[in-house]
């Protein structure tokens, strides 16, 4: 039954992937809803998949990279729908839900698809508080991240003297920048409580609030990051193409936290 919830979420997402890259191309309107259904679709196959493997004996929140990969892209697509609620604008979709089928398509490649396992001082209800605030947060960043590069197409578009097929595809560039924010001023209070948590749950588990571990370190560093973007824009009035640099330097260190501290540097978070 997990394989099966799994197997039509990564087909879901492909086709919501396949429809949004689509409408880059032909502006039938007929393609955005098909990709937006097949989301929801795909959202509700995802839970489906998370309570078959809680309900097998597992603590499916992050306790592997399988496990990882997929629960991040159901931040995602979650993330995503709530925000086209107050933006209609499906194109976004072409530039953040592509990143969602991808996590889930590299989950599919891995060769261990196992429960991670736990050690008995993790076992906590902190497990449940901390994991989901961070993928939240960082889920938000990758709308940063897509509105980022959506500006900065934009951007060219505009300067140059022959405007290309995607300068009638992209909303403007104020649109462009109030998503990039309001992803921004989301994000970064859920990595906030994100780490406090985790520090929370690192001093019941090993009697140390912070321990300078990789991904420690690396989550602080992503934090600075996003803290000197909200800063320059708050007081310095950074706006358009700053913030969208910026939101894009915030996004490789985010995937950088995720797979290269997990991946290459070793420490207390890294997977099995």
């Amino acid at each position: 039954m997990e394989f099966i919830f799994f197997s039509a979420s990564l087909f879901l997402l492909f086709v919501a992937t396949l429809h949004y890259l689509l409408f880059l191309v032909y502006r039938n309107p007929v393609v955005p809803r098909v990709a937006r259904f097949s989301l929801f679709l795909a959202l509700a196959a995802q839970g489906g998949f998370f309570l078959v493997r809680t309900l097998g004996g597992g603590m499916p929140l992050g306790t592997s990279l399988y496990e990882s990969l997929i629960f991040f892209s159901w931040c995602i697509v979650l993330c995503y729908l709530l925000l086209t609620l107050k933006y209609k604008i499906p194109v976004l979709g072409a530039f953040v839900i592509p990143m969602a089928f991808i996590l889930s398509a590299a989950a599919a490649l891995l060769p261990n698809k196992g429960t991670g396992e736990i050690p008995p001082a993790l076992k906590s209800y902190w497990l449940f508080i901390h994991v989901p605030l961070s993928f939240l947060g960082d889920a938000m960043f990758v709308l940063a991240f897509g509105a980022g590069v959506m500006y900065l197409l934009q951007e060219k578009q505009l300067k140059s003297k022959k405007p290309g097929v995607l300068y009638h595809r992209l909303p403007s560039l104020e649109v462009l920048d109030s998503i990039n924010y309001r992803a921004l001023t989301i994000g970064f209070p859920l990595l906030t409580l994100g780490i406090i948590t985790g520090s929370i749950w690192a001093q019941y588990a090993w009697g140390a609030y912070w321990q300078w571990d990789p991904k420690e370190t690396w989550s602080l560093i992503t934090w600075l990051i996003y803290a000197a973007v909200l800063h320059g824009r708050l007081t310095v009035g950074w706006r358009g193409r700053k913030a969208a640099v910026f939101s894009i330097v915030g996004f490789a260190a985010v995937l950088f936290t995720f797979f290269g501290v997990n991946l290459i540097l070793k420490g207390l978070h890294s997977y099995n």
